[in-house]
């Protein structure tokens, strides 16, 4: 492996970890951060299984989509009592 590609693989992952320490409870947000992460990692891992920059583009698309939709897809519900209160959800 090259020291770029090293370096770039660093960069991109210390990205990751600082969107993945957002926490939101907006729907829209963590689907934008979900396909973000999923599109980093589906590029690295599709250029690293394909070599190519076709299967980084192909790893980018589904990893985008997929963390897309798990991430909207996992927003934690925001119950409250009667009184207004946050509560937990059934």
């Amino acid at each position: 492996m090259k020291i770029a590609t090293i370096r770039t693989a660093v960069i991109v992952s210390a990205l990751a970890l600082g969107l993945g320490a957002c926490n939101s409870n907006s729907t829209t947000d963590r689907a934008l951060v979900g396909g973000a992460l999923g599109a980093g990692g589906g590029a690295l891992i599709g250029a690293a299984a394909g070599g190519s920059a076709g299967a980084a583009l192909a790893g980018g698309v589904i990893g985008g989509a997929t963390g897309a939709i798990i991430g909207g897809a996992t927003t934690p519900k925001n119950c409250r009592d009667r009184y207004g209160r946050a509560v937990r959800c059934p």
